[in-house]
C-alpha cells in the first residue's frame, strides 16, 4: 500500500506542474488531498426538470441547448447584461448574467448546458438570473448527466468538467490504496463502511443512501482525529504548573467601583469563572463567548488587574491597531491613577518608531510595565516579559493556534483567556474546543438602543443615500461599509475609495465625510477615527477594518454595500458597531444578489439579531471552513457537511477518542493515527507529542 499523502498530485495523468499549481489554490497538493476534496453540494440530474414544468420557487436545475445569445447595457449605471435563450424538448427560458462580458466569447449557439439557479417571473415570463452553468460535451455526459452529480469548490483555471474527470480517474486508480486510520474494533462498533467505498460514494454516489453513509463515515473519521488532538492538547497543557493568584473578595468590589457603569449578570458570572481558574495552580484555559456589544472586554480587564495586584504582568492581544488602541485607552481611563494606584500600561504595535519601541521592550522585560496592550507585535521574538501571568487574546478567530502559543510561551506559563464575538452553539463549542473551558455572556448591557435592519436592491441606493443624509443632519453619524478598497475589473463592486469621491462631491457634499481602510498608515487611520469619534466627521466610508472593536455611541446608521459578499457572522459583527449608545439604530443592506444562498442568508440576517441564531444559519450555509476562518486549524480542515447536524456523531467520536487514549496515551500502538494527526493538524498539536 502506498502513502497517497506523499504522492504529488502533479504526477496524476492530466495534471502536470501548471495545473498542480492551480489545484494548490484548493489545498490539493497530494493524491490524498484530491480524494479528500469533497463536493460542496450535489445536483440530482437523474431527472432534470423540463423547462415547461419550471415554477418560480427556489433553485432548480435545467438542461438544454443554447438557441440565442446577446449582450446589452442595463438601465442601472450602465451595467453589462449577457442573455442566453436555453431550449429543451418542452420549451424555452431566458438566462441573464450581469457584468460577465467574457461570456460573449465563451457561450455560443448550439452548446449544451446544465444550469442551476433561482427561477423567477419577469414581465410574465420565467427567467434565471446569474445561474451557475456548465457546458456539457459527449466526453462529460457519463459523469455530468443522468446521475447525482458532484459540484466542487473551484479556483480560477479549474472547471467542474476537468475536476470531475480528474477525481473520477484518481478514484479508479488510487481509492483502493487508501489507508484506513480508524481501528478495526471502532469501525465494527460504529458500523462504519470501508473507507475506499465511502470515498467513492461521497464523490459519485449511486443514491442518497450511499451518500449519507459515506458522509457519516468521513465525518466520524475527521471528528475522531480532531478529538484525539484536542484531548492530547488538553492533557498536556493542564498538566503544566501555573501561577496561582490570590484574589481577595474586595478585589471585585474595587473593580466594580472603578467603572462608570454596572456589570451585567453575565459579566459577573464570567468574572467568577475566571477568578476560580486563576487561584488554581494550573494555567487557566478559558474561552469567553459573547455576542457583539455584550461587554467581554471589561471582563478581560479584571483578569489583567488580578495579575497585576499579585505582582505580575498581563497582556492583551487584539487583531487590529484600532481595536488594540481602543483597549489601551479604555483600560487607562478606567484604572490608571484610581483605586488600583499608578498602573503602568503601554501600547505596543509594529508601527512604533524604532527608538520608542526599544525603550518599551526594555521597560517590559525589566518589569517596569504592568499591562501591555498590542497587536501581533506582541508575539515578535524580541518582546519578552519579566513575569507574565495573564494573557487575553481578543477576537481569537483572527489568530492561528500557533500565534496564540507564541504569546503564551512568553509567560510562566500564564493563565489564558481567549475571547470571541463569533457565536458557536454551546454543545458544538464544548466538543470542538474541548481543550478550553467555556464562559458565555448572553445579554448586552442595559440602556443600549435597538437596531432595525432592512434590505434594499442595489438600484435603490440613491434613495438610501438621501435618507442617510437626512438622518445625519438630525444629529447622528453614519458608516458606509464596502468589501473592497479599490475598483476591481473582475467584480461588480462599488469600491470604498471611488464611492468616497462620489459622496464628497455629490450625495453627501454638504456633510463631512472621511475614509478609512486597512491600507492606511497607522497615524492616518488613527486621525480619521479620532475625528469620527469626536464628531468632526458625519459619515465614515470604510472597509471591513470596521468589523471589530470600533465603539462610537453617536454612530447609529450603517449602510453595508454588496452585503451578499459578507458572511452572516461578519455582517453581525459590522451591525454591532451601531446601537452602542442609548439611541435606536438602523442597518441597511444593499445587494443585487439573486442566488438562492445569498437571498437566504440576507433574509436570515434581517429577521434576527440573535448572534447564536445567525451563527447557526451561517454555519449551516457556508460550512465550518469559511465560518471559522482560515487561521483556525481543526474546524477549517474538516470536510463534513455541517457539524450542527452531526452533534451526536461528534460526541460519539469524542467518546471513542477518549477511550482509545486511556489505553494508549502516547499513541504508540496507533502510529498511523499519530502520523495522520501530525499531517492534518500540525499547528494544533504544537509539537506536544514526543517521538
Amino acid at each position: 500500500m502506498k502513502d497517497l499523502s506523499s504522492i504529488p498530485v502533479q504526477y496524476l495523468k492530466g495534471v502536470g506542474p501548471a495545473r498542480a499549481r492551480l489545484l494548490a489554490n484548493l489545498g490539493v497538493t497530494s493524491v490524498e488531498d484530491l480524494l479528500y476534496l469533497f463536493p460542496r453540494r450535489y445536483e440530482d440530474r437523474r431527472k432534470i426538470t423540463p423547462i415547461s414544468r419550471l415554477i418560480s420557487d427556489g433553485a432548480q436545475t435545467v438542461s438544454g441547448f443554447v438557441r440565442a445569445v446577446g449582450a446589452r447595457k442595463g438601465f442601472h449605471r450602465s451595467r453589462h447584461l449577457f442573455e442566453a435563450v436555453i431550449e429543451d424538448d418542452s420549451g424555452r427560458i431566458k438566462c441573464i448574467w450581469f457584468n460577465q462580458s467574457y461570456l460573449e466569447k465563451y457561450l455560443h449557439v448550439g452548446m449544451q448546458l446544465v444550469l442551476y439557479g433561482r427561477v423567477e417571473v419577469f414581465k410574465g415570463h420565467l427567467q434565471m438570473v446569474s445561474p451557475e452553468y456548465e457546458v456539457i460535451d459527449k466526453q462529460d455526459a457519463v459523469l455530468s448527466t443522468g446521475r447525482i452529480v458532484p459540484v466542487y469548490p473551484l479556483t480560477r483555471g479549474v472547471s467542474q468538467r476537468y475536476l470531475r474527470r480528474l477525481v473520477h480517474s484518481c478514484l479508479e486508480e488510487c481509492a483502493g490504496q487508501l489507508l484506513d486510520v480508524i481501528p478495526d474494533d471502532i469501525r465494527s462498533r460504529q458500523s462504519l463502511e470501508p473507507l475506499s467505498f465511502c470515498i467513492r460514494s461521497i464523490h459519485f454516489p449511486e443514491d442518497d443512501k450511499a451518500r449519507e453513509a459515506a458522509e457519516r463515515r468521513v465525518s466520524f473519521e475527521e471528528f475522531f482525529l480532531f478529538q484525539i488532538s484536542v484531548i492530547l492538547r488538553r492533557s498536556v497543557l493542564s498538566g503544566r504548573k501555573g501561577c496561582p493568584h490570590v484574589l481577595p473578595a474586595q478585589l471585585l468590589e474595587r473593580f466594580r467601583r472603578s467603572l462608570p457603569f454596572s456589570l451585567t449578570d453575565g459579566q459577573l458570572a464570567a468574572i467568577r469563572d475566571i477568578s476560580a481558574d486563576m487561584i488554581r495552580p494550573r494555567p487557566m484555559l478559558r474561552l469567553l463567548q459573547g455576542d457583539v456589544g455584550s461587554g467581554k472586554t471589561i471582563v478581560s480587564f479584571f483578569g489583567c488587574l488580578a495579575a497585576v495586584t499579585n505582582g505580575f504582568q498581563a497582556a492583551i492581544m487584539a487583531p487590529t491597531e484600532i481595536l488594540a488602541e481602543q483597549h489601551f485607552t479604555n483600560f487607562s481611563r478606567y484604572f490608571s491613577g484610581g483605586l488600583f494606584g499608578d498602573l503602568r500600561v503601554v501600547f505596543l504595535s509594529s508601527s512604533r518608531p524604532k527608538k520608542e519601541r526599544g525603550e518599551l521592550l526594555k521597560a517590559i522585560v525589566e518589569g517596569k510595565v504592568d499591562v501591555v496592550v498590542g497587536t501581533h507585535a506582541l508575539i515578535a521574538q524580541d518582546v519578552q516579559f519579566k513575569s507574565l501571568s495573564f494573557v487575553c487574546v481578543d477576537e481569537q478567530h483572527k489568530f492561528g493556534v500557533k500565534q496564540r502559543a507564541v504569546l503564551t510561551a512568553k509567560g510562566m506559563p500564564p493563565d489564558v483567556l481567549v475571547m470571541t464575538a463569533t457565536p458557536i452553539p454551546r454543545s458544538l463549542c464544548l466538543t470542538l474546543y474541548g481543550d478550553l473551558d467555556v464562559s458565555v455572556i448572553t445579554h448586552r448591557p442595559q440602556g443600549r438602543g435597538q437596531t432595525k435592519t432592512y434590505r434594499f436592491a442595489d438600484d435603490q441606493s440613491d434613495s438610501v443615500y438621501q435618507r442617510v443624509a437626512e438622518w445625519v443632519v438630525k444629529g447622528t453619524q453614519a458608516y458606509i461599509v464596502y468589501p473592497i478598497i479599490e475598483e476591481s475589473e473582475t467584480e461588480d463592486l462599488k469600491a470604498a475609495t471611488d464611492m468616497y469621491q462620489r459622496f464628497v462631491s455629490s450625495d453627501f457634499s454638504q456633510l463631512r465625510v472621511g475614509l478609512i481602510h486597512g491600507r492606511l498608515k497607522r497615524d492616518e487611520a488613527k486621525e480619521v477615527m479620532n475625528r469620527f469619534k469626536s464628531q468632526e466627521l458625519d459619515v465614515l466610508v470604510t472597509t471591513t477594518v470596521l468589523e471589530v472593536g470600533i465603539d462610537v455611541p453617536n454612530a447609529n446608521v450603517m449602510v453595508i454595500e454588496n452585503a451578499h459578499r459578507f458572511g452572516l457572522s461578519q455582517l453581525h459583527q459590522l451591525r454591532g458597531r451601531i446601537g452602542r449608545g442609548e439611541k435606536n439604530a438602523v442597518c441597511i443592506l444593499l445587494s443585487s444578489a439573486s442566488s438562492v444562498d445569498a437571498v437566504r442568508r440576507l433574509d436570515a440576517f434581517v429577521n434576527t439579531h440573535d448572534g447564536f441564531e445567525i451563527a447557526r444559519e451561517d454555519l449551516a450555509i457556508r460550512g465550518p471552513g469559511q465560518y471559522f476562518g482560515r487561521q483556525q486549524h481543526g474546524l477549517n480542515d474538516l470536510k463534513v457537511v455541517s457539524p450542527l447536524t452531526q452533534l451526536d456523531l461528534l460526541e460519539t467520536a469524542r467518546t471513542e477518542a477518549g477511550d482509545l487514549l486511556k489505553t494508549d496515551a502516547g499513541l504508540k500502538k496507533h502510529s498511523l493515527i499519530l502520523q495522520t494527526i501530525r499531517r492534518r493538524y500540525p499547528e494544533y498539536l504544537e509539537r506536544i507529542l514526543a517521538g
